[in-house]
């Protein structure tokens, strides 16, 4: 006879834990698939500005898509947990001359889309705003679409791969590092588990598309970029394959300022003139920031391009000269000797001058080929812009020169610190020069060259002995390097103005 057992209350109060205990932890599985699955396909959300200004510092053109944008929790906590691979003395991102305001989850440039997994990417601004200071211990101001002149691009990525190459950058410790700023929930957990596979496999993939070209070349050094061959391995990396003629590899210039915009249609833009319609050469910026075809955000872009259409240049912040007879000497020689050029309505303005007459670095120029306005006119069958205006030349742009004096360093590469420089014979420019900072000499019209360090981030030494860095042309009786030195300072008080 068999004796049948029954439950006490102990065990069936067990046995309802483990059903509840199951149950829970079921829920929360499949609350943790379904928060993976939102993260990954919700519709894509970038924060709105109201103020333009705000909109252009920190809204999205695309570069924040599921593609190419990068967790922003895991973001912020990199210069902590990786900040043995930050530039000497570094704490957080501003070690690479970003700028930082109150309040706000990252510097000036940055853009965050709200998803599952917020994300940020760059925009506009982190190559358009910079700063201006009179001295080592003064505080900065900072200007809007003005050369980011702080901030090293180069440096930036080459911090993210090193943390992505680190054996420490797993879903473990890099969530461990996260719950120090407060502990996350389970689904939470689940969530970044994949975001940060998914970062550093992306990490590493950008790494051996850039690094096709980059170990070969000088370093931007801050205030500079590499237009368009990051573009050629990024946007069209099946047709180049890991292949950039020798000829071409080499295109580092300096950011340029992009206020006053209006007038500039129809001119040559780029430093090459290249694409003489504004709104093409922005989209083509957008997808050098890591848009993508799908995600590049037109409305956005053309906001921010209606503003800057008719932004004013700055003010020179310093004590000017007021003599009446300097200007007076400094305008007729700028119509002697520059307004052909560069006034707005001038003949010579935005048009392409030739390699051969100018004189400067050719290497930016040889950087963009035929071959690539080929693969750009191809890129955009199927979407709702177009690359219709790219070109070819044979030379560098005339430029108005509003605000010239925020534009410092000059030429197209960045090579000559001043405008005193800039009036001087070719030979006897610096042949280097510390820049990255924003200390400014207000008498020789550009940044101090012998700032070696500031706020703790050392200054850059760049070195016109290297290619692409030349510092000669722009030089001779037509561009007044022969002047007196006396018709030199009167010139340059009267470009202050400017």
């Amino acid at each position: 006879m068999t004796t049948q057992h029954t439950e006490g209350p102990a065990e069936e109060g067990v046995r309802r834990w483990r059903r509840l205990r199951n149950g829970i932890g079921g829920a929360l599985s499949a609350l943790g698939v379904f928060l993976l699955l939102s993260s990954r396909y919700a519709p894509n959300r970038p924060v709105t500005y109201t103020g333009i200004e705000d909109h252009f510092k920190y809204g999205s053109i695309g570069g924040d898509n599921p593609q190419n944008g990068l967790p922003l929790r895991v973001m912020q906590i990199l210069p902590r947990m990786f900040h043995e691979h930050l530039p000497s003395g570094g704490r957080d991102y501003a070690a690479f001359g970003f700028l930082q305001e109150p309040g706000r989850p990252m510097p000036i440039g940055f853009s965050v889309r709200r998803r599952g997994v917020d994300l940020v990417g760059l925009n506009c601004a982190v190559c358009h705003v910079g700063s201006v200071r009179a001295s080592e211990d003064s505080a900065p101001v900072r200007y809007l679409a003005m050369p980011a002149n702080t901030v090293d691009l180069q440096a930036y990525f080459e911090f993210l791969f090193d943390c992505a190459e680190d054996a420490r950058f797993t879903p473990d410790l890099v969530i461990d590092e996260m719950e120090k700023d407060g502990a996350l929930f389970p689904p939470e957990r689940l969530i970044y588990r994949r975001a940060v596979v998914d970062m550093r496999r992306g990490l590493l993939r950008a790494r051996d598309r850039l690094y096709v070209f980059t170990p070969l070349n000088p370093p931007f050094g801050p205030g500079r970029v590499d237009t368009f061959n990051p573009y050629k391995t990024n946007q069209f990396g099946d047709y180049y394959q890991g292949h950039l003629s020798a000829e071409e590899r080499i295109g580092t210039v300096d950011f340029p300022s992009i206020w006053n915009q209006g007038p500039r249609e129809g001119m040559h833009l780029h430093w090459d003139g290249d694409n003489t319609s504004v709104m093409e050469r922005n989209v083509s910026a957008a997808f050098g920031a890591g848009a993508t075809r799908e995600d590049v955000d037109l409305p956005r872009i053309r906001r921010v391009k209606e503003w800057l259409d008719r932004l004013p240049p700055p003010a020179f912040p310093f004590k000017r000269g007021e003599d009446p007879a300097t200007l007076r000497q400094g305008q007729v020689l700028y119509e002697e000797y520059c307004a052909s050029c560069h006034s707005i309505g001038a003949a010579g303005v935005g048009r392409v001058v030739p390699i051969e007459e100018i004189g400067t670095d050719e290497h930016r120029l040889n950087s963009y080929t035929r071959t690539l306005r080929q693969l750009q006119v191809r890129y955009d069958r199927g979407y709702d812009w177009e690359f219709r205006h790219f070109q070819k030349t044979k030379g560098y742009a005339n430029q108005p020169l509003d605000g010239i004096w925020a534009r410092a360093p000059y030429l197209h590469n960045g090579s000559v610190p001043t405008l005193w420089d800039l009036l001087t014979p070719a030979e006897r420019r610096p042949a280097s020069f510390y820049r990255g900072h924003d200390v400014y000499d207000p008498v020789r019209v550009g940044f101090r060259v012998d700032v070696r360090e500031i706020d703790g981030r050392g200054a850059f030494l760049f070195d016109t002995s290297l290619p692409g860095n030349s510092s000669q042309g722009h030089t001779g009786a037509r561009y007044g390097t022969e002047l007196s030195d006396s018709d030199k300072w009167a010139l340059i008080e009267y470009l202050k103005t400017f």
